[in-house]
C-alpha cells in the first residue's frame, strides 16, 4: 500500500481523496499510511483550506521505490 501511495504522488502532490481513488483503498487505510510516511520524512504535507495535499519530499525516494519494484 505504501508503494502505491508513493507512486500516486510521485509526479505531483495529491489530496487524500485523490490518493484514495488512485490506490483503490479506504480513506482510513490511506490516512494511516500517509501519516506514517509523513512522520518518517518521506512525504511532505501541505494544508490548503479543508484539503491536505501530500507529495514527495525527496526525489531519491522514487528511485529507491523503482529499484524495489523491479526486484518484486
Amino acid at each position: 500500500m505504501r508503494l502505491r501511495i508513493l507512486q500516486a504522488v510521485c509526479h505531483n502532490p495529491k489530496s487524500v481523496n485523490e490518493i484514495v481513488e488512485a490506490t483503490g483503498s479506504t480513506q482510513a487505510n490511506v490516512s494511516k499510511h500517509l501519516t506514517l510516511l509523513a512522520s518518517a520524512g518521506i512525504l511532505s504535507r501541505k494544508k490548503e483550506g479543508q484539503c491536505v495535499y501530500y507529495g514527495m519530499k525527496d526525489a531519491m525516494v522514487m528511485q529507491l521505490c523503482s529499484m524495489v519494484r523491479s526486484q518484486i
